[in-house]
């Protein structure tokens, strides 16, 4: 007794090709006809801000580092490289704006902070 096994492919949710490329290509204008036609966004102005001059920005502040940057985390050396500082005992006077004291406190513990009157 012989047993015959069909061989059909199992379906994978995907619609059977078409055959020729008459139909292919009706059923790709079809699916960009359905589409809704995307408008470039309109962004609105933003007023423009005043900036604040380098001198009423708290004066300045001299950073030195104390504490070498071994074993410590790789942004904590990334931060001193950004205050620029990279090896110990070296000092660089900077403005004293949110930023700077933002990447000061960071790295707080490896350096010192002097104000530059």
């Amino acid at each position: 007794m012989s047993e015959t096994k069909s061989t059909a492919k199992p379906k994978t949710g995907k619609p059977p090709a078409a055959k020729d490329s008459g139909a292919k290509e009706m059923a790709v204008k079809a699916k960009a006809a359905m589409k809704p036609e995307a408008k470039a966004p309109v962004k609105a102005k933003k007023p423009e801000s005043k900036k604040v001059p380098s001198a009423a920005a708290d004066g300045q502040i001299k950073v030195t580092q104390v504490i070498g940057c071994i074993a410590r985390r790789g942004d904590q050396r990334a931060t001193l490289i950004g205050l620029g500082l990279n090896k110990r005992h070296r000092s660089k006077v900077l403005e004293n704006t949110p930023s700077v004291r933002g990447m000061v406190y960071k790295v707080r513990h490896l350096v010192k902070v002097e104000k530059v009157s």
